[in-house]
């Protein structure tokens, strides 16, 4: 599922930077920052999120961790990003609590 927030990520990123009409302007929101603010953000949370994926694929030791800190900043950023995309940040949060889930479940379940 990182693989797949991951590149979604990057898709968002890279049309912010283009800053492409799809998005709505909110004015007199508290995290209006710039478009292109914007595909910075999303672009360096997808490439997090696909190196965490990478390295969870390969086993590596801090694949869970650094998967569970990326999926939490991109819930958030996709939180404050839903008044300029609503129909792509929702289902983008739905993933990264599925992501959250699946980490830290499959975690408590390899403790006992």
């Amino acid at each position: 599922m990182l693989m797949l927030s991951g590149p979604l990520s990057i898709l968002m990123g890279a049309a912010g930077i283009a800053e492409d009409s799809l998005f709505a302007t909110s004015n007199g929101y508290a995290y209006n920052f710039p478009l292109t603010a914007w595909g910075i953000i999303h672009l360096a949370i997808g490439v997090a999120l696909s190196v965490a994926g990478l390295g969870l694929l390969a086993g590596k030791s801090w694949g869970r961790g650094a998967g569970v800190v990326t999926a939490g900043v991109s819930l958030i950023t996709q939180f404050m990003f839903v008044p300029f995309y609503p129909a792509w940040a929702i289902p983008v949060m739905a993933l990264d609590l599925l992501i959250l889930f699946a980490l830290t479940r499959s975690h408590i379940e390899a403790a006992r």
